[in-house]
């Protein structure tokens, strides 16, 4: 009978060692892990979280300075610059370009109409003298103004490029 208990004894131990064993194998392993709930709240999603916020820390620079410089390009810089050309050098200006002259004097080089003189709301024609401290825009490509003194200061707000 102590023979028959001791089988026994041994039999349930081997069985519930081997249950163990197999549902440890079974709940997970290097091919098939088994994840808790509270391992993807705790460790695996703050390590992600983080792991996100660098790359856009990585990156937010990059992309605003490469966004900064297509606005630069694109439409000129948002404040007015101070522009000195001598006699016989050309502005040239895009859509959008704001001239104002500072010092000496200065004409319109091409077109009809020239300039949208917005100070006073006339048009300022080719070979026509741009007046001191007031603000002239370009409303067509290309329209130009030439430096007619010999030192000439302006503001420029805009695209534009001077020859």
């Amino acid at each position: 009978m102590k023979k028959w208990k001791i089988a026994c004894i041994v039999l349930a131990v081997t069985l519930l060692g081997t249950g163990v064993y197999a549902a440890t194998v079974a709940a997970g392993g290097r091919d098939d892990p088994l994840v808790t709930l509270s391992y993807l709240e705790r460790l695996f999603r703050p390590e992600v979280e983080q792991m996100a916020e660098d790359a856009v820390d990585d990156y937010s620079g990059e992309i605003k300075d490469a966004l900064n410089d297509a606005i630069d390009e694109r439409a000129g810089t948002a404040a007015f610059k101070v522009v000195t050309m001598s006699r016989g050098q050309v502005l040239t200006g895009r859509v959008g370009c704001e001239i104002m002259l500072r010092i000496g004097t200065a004409s319109v080089a091409n077109g009809d109409p020239g300039l949208i003189d917005t100070t006073d709301g006339s048009t300022l024609d080719s070979g026509g003298a741009l007046v001191t401290n007031h603000l002239y825009m370009v409303t067509i490509d290309t329209r130009s103004v030439t430096a007619t003194a010999g030192t000439v200061k302006l503001l420029v707000k805009g695209p534009y490029s001077v020859k």
